[in-house]
């Protein structure tokens, strides 16, 4: 079930690397801080790339100008390297054409004329390379060059399954930007938050595309971090209910520990379990909760001891990190139950889909009217008592949809957002 790399994965520092690629598919590569690609497959080397701007060739390996970017928090990335005039901005994506293809374009946002070259396995490309020779850097033998006007950009890829091809002719694909689209299409199928501070939620996307191509972490290293990857695999479209055995046992292994995270995967599992249909594993998940809350074992409110988004870090685990991001949007039916971070105060923020119970969701948007805010809200399943002591004590609800104006917050208190991606 789980998507984790292979060995030639493992020859590069994942920590650094960023994985691309296709769900449902084993076309994957990994995306240096440079920009070379690594297939996973064994029979491909990796692809690096060389620009030949008007004054030198240029390495990214070695440029000290370099920047990269998760375009949106997708898995198309984009990599600047700095040209006279400009950059070369090289981009890179997976699409599931022809058994899967690595995507790889540079754009020449420069106002002079460069040479792309790129060296290492068999690529498609869009038009025959330039015939001349390579001069001012050595590259390995079978290396290509294109050039690329002003303004212009070319396009190689390679191919996950080269048995497909009679030629050598990259066929006409989806522009990066409809990618784009495309992943986050998918990500939002568990929850959407459009919130102040881009980062977070760009933070998230990129979490749940990571999981969605590299699988769950393992469960010898961290049950509880392993059963919030696969709850949230089963909120991205998974199958459900093929995951349902998997968390039998690592269920029974964490059930009586005091660990305040248990609750976090609980609530977690029995959402899963809903989704995949199985009301008999929903109804002993929740009793296995009673049984904790009243033993002491769990809290009330897992919000409670947490002080704001600030302390959140992203590690091996992406349901362990969603959740944590999520419950302090909603923790059941507490909405903002660490209040509004003080860098938010005064701007429009909404989020949709965020977990208030196994089968109930809330969206709900915050507008500003002066110095007090509304809040808008819909929600989806069963209703839950929403409160928002944190915001506005005396504000309570359990309609299905409506709006109210808050309290005015109080001062500011330091409650910033902060994140550290950590690990990816």
């Amino acid at each position: 079930m789980s998507g984790s790399d292979n060995g030639v994965a493992e020859s590069l520092d994942a920590g650094e690397a960023t994985l691309v690629g296709v769900t449902g598919s084993p076309c994957r590569a990994w995306v240096s801080p440079s920009g070379d690609v690594t297939p996973w497959s064994d029979t491909h080397e990796t692809v690096r790339w060389y620009v030949a701007a008007e004054d030198r060739w240029h390495d990214p390996a070695s440029e000290p100008a370099v920047r990269q970017r998760r375009i949106d928090g997708t898995p198309v990335i984009e990599t600047r390297v700095r040209v006279p005039e400009g950059d070369a901005v090289q981009r890179v994506w997976s699409v599931p054409d022809a058994g899967g293809l690595t995507i790889i374009e540079v754009e020449n946002a420069s106002v002079l004329p460069f040479a792309v070259a790129f060296a290492g396995s068999r690529l498609l490309t869009e038009r025959p390379p330039a015939d001349v020779p390579i001069q001012g850097i050595d590259l390995p033998d079978g290396a290509i060059v294109l050039p690329v006007a002003h303004t212009a950009s070319v396009r190689v890829a390679i191919p996950h399954d080269p048995s497909r091809f009679s030629t050598w002719s990259l066929p006409t694909l989806a522009p990066a930007m409809a990618v784009v689209r495309g992943w986050e299409t998918v990500v939002h199928r568990a929850s959407r938050l459009v919130l102040p501070d881009a980062g977070l939620g760009e933070a998230v996307t990129a979490a749940r595309s990571d999981l969605l191509l590299a699988g769950p972490v393992d469960a010898d290293a961290d049950v509880v971090g392993f059963l919030l990857d696969i709850a949230e695999l089963g909120r991205l479209g998974d199958d459900a209910e093929a995951w349902m055995p998997e968390i039998v046992e690592p269920i029974a292994s964490i059930a009586r520990s005091d660990d305040p995270e248990v609750e976090l995967a609980l609530r977690a599992c029995e959402r899963l379990a809903v989704c995949a249909g199985d009301d008999r594993a929903a109804g002993d998940l929740a009793r296995i909760r009673e049984r904790r809350i009243r033993s002491g074992r769990a809290p009330e409110s897992i919000s409670a001891g947490q002080s704001s988004f600030s302390d959140l870090r992203r590690g091996e685990s992406v349901g362990r990190f969603v959740a944590q991001v999520e419950q302090r949007i909603a923790d059941e039916g507490r909405v903002l139950p660490l209040g509004i971070p003080r860098r938010w105060l005064g701007s429009n923020f909404e989020v949709h889909g965020v977990p208030t119970g196994p089968r109930s969701t809330v969206g709900f948007a915050v507008r500003w009217h002066g110095e007090r805010p509304a809040v808008l809200w819909e929600q989806r399943g069963p209703t839950q008592l929403l409160t928002a002591p944190a915001v506005d004590p005396g504000w309570s609800s359990s309609a299905a949809s409506g709006e109210a104006l808050w309290a005015e917050p109080p001062q500011p208190k330091r409650i910033g957002v902060s994140i550290d991606l950590g690990d990816r």
